[in-house]
């Protein structure tokens, strides 16, 4: 179902970026299960390059049970632009979920007008897209923009007026990337690394994707792709030990 999704992304980074391969821990790169009624497949890939330290991009297919695509972009650690968030989910035909959005580091006033201010006409465009949910699993103040796409929605308006969307956002990414201005000083730089990670912390202890992960894939194998693939720079939460 997000085939084009991941191909129109690919296109666009091959066509605009001079990419190499960012190596992806062995044995988490795809996987197959055989659990339950339906095989379920899951491939990833990840680059880098210069203006974008990571990109990584991931597919879960199901067949008619679940077809998943996420794929985050994180700037290089001279730029304090937005991370790229995508996450389109669709479990059968009646439950379909979609999120796009230029995740914010810091949530400053000034940060905020700088960066997530120009996402104010996309968003009154594609304000059906845009339907208020309920966050479960996250704050949304908190590495999330007010003019994101977050919409449950069906099979046909993914298909055309979000696809649309879609390749508007990641336009407008782009030339936000290409008028960035590259950190100059240590301390600025140190700042970028430590909200990136602390970006990482805070998805993986969240991701309510790692229980699909499991369902298909186990925990073990799941456990690992969330924190040395997905959320690579993540801790793993301390398991506290019994004692008698």
């Amino acid at each position: 179902m997000y085939k084009p999704f991941l191909e129109y992304l690919e296109k666009e980074l091959f066509s605009k970026f001079d990419l190499r391969s960012r190596s992806i821990p062995a044995g988490l790169e795809a996987n197959v299960s055989n659990r339950g009624k339906n095989q379920a497949t899951i491939q990833s890939w990840c680059y880098e390059c210069a203006e974008l330290r990571k990109i990584r991009y991931t597919y879960i297919d199901a067949g008619a049970a679940a077809q998943v695509f996420n794929s985050v972009i994180y700037p290089s650690y001279h730029y304090d632009i937005p991370l790229l968030g995508i996450d389109l989910l669709s479990f059968g035909k009646n439950k379909i979920l979609i999120v796009l959005d230029f995740q914010p580091l810091f949530q400053e006033e000034s940060y905020l007008l700088k960066y997530i201010e120009p996402m104010r006409s996309l968003r009154e465009k594609y304000n059906n897209l845009a339907q208020n949910l309920e966050m479960k699993f996250y704050d949304a103040n908190q590495y999330f923009s007010k003019y994101l796409l977050f919409a449950k929605t069906d099979a046909e308006t993914v298909q055309t007026t979000f696809f649309q969307a879609y390749q508007d956002y990641i336009s407008l990414y782009w030339e936000m990337l290409d008028k960035a201005e590259i950190l100059q000083t240590e301390a600025e730089i140190q700042k970028i690394v430590k909200a990136q990670k602390d970006y990482d912390q805070y998805s993986a202890e969240r991701d309510p994707a790692s229980g699909l992960f499991s369902s298909y894939f186990g925990h073990e194998w799941s456990e690992k792709f969330l924190y040395e693939f997905l959320f690579e720079d993540a801790v793993p939460l301390a398991v506290p030990t019994t004692t008698r």
